[in-house]
């Protein structure tokens, strides 16, 4: 059993890695639009700023009071706070794994802790950004969610059905 663990955490440090380094001289805007960079299920969490920052920019589309923006407004603050630590310390946690494997004949056990450590930072932001959805959709009316999710569709994960085509026969 510990000799399957210590084998896949070495087979994801491997490949993982090289990818990363590749990943490391690309610039930012071309690793998310090639792809890289973070899961899709990641990419909309961080989309959940980008979203409320709409949300309050077209405010009167949707038909926010005073009161909601008032409310919505440190709350996107705070959301864009979390997003900046988060970057920073994921970064960090993989700046610390690339020194570890440097060494040819690295430490398999420090790599697995700070693999370990970069899939806890991505939980732990994930669960955030659920966290403010979920607050930000209690500040919303059923209408004016109705209204966000129109205006967005693909931004709040909602697919449009796709179009096909009946043919009728005679």
């Amino acid at each position: 059993m510990m000799k399957k663990l210590v084998l896949s955490v070495l087979m994801t440090v491997v490949f993982a890695l090289p990818a990363y380094s590749q990943m490391m001289d690309m610039p930012m805007h071309e690793q998310h639009r090639e792809g890289h960079g973070q899961t899709m299920g990641m990419g909309h969490m961080d989309r959940m700023g980008d979203m409320m920052g709409s949300c309050i920019e077209h405010a009167e589309k949707i038909g926010l009071t005073d009161a909601q923006l008032m409310k919505m407004k440190p709350a996107h603050r705070e959301m864009e706070k979390r997003q900046a630590r988060f970057k920073a310390d994921l970064k960090i946690a993989e700046l610390e794994l690339m020194e570890i494997m440097e060494v040819k004949d690295f430490d398999l056990e420090k790599a697995g802790t700070a693999v370990k450590k970069i899939a806890d930072i991505k939980t732990a932001h994930q669960l955030e950004m659920l966290q403010g959805m979920k607050e930000m959709r209690t500040m919303l009316t059923d209408d004016q969610f109705k209204k966000m999710g129109k205006m967005m569709p693909m931004k709040m994960g909602v697919k449009k059905p796709a179009k096909r085509g009946i043919k009728k026969h005679k």
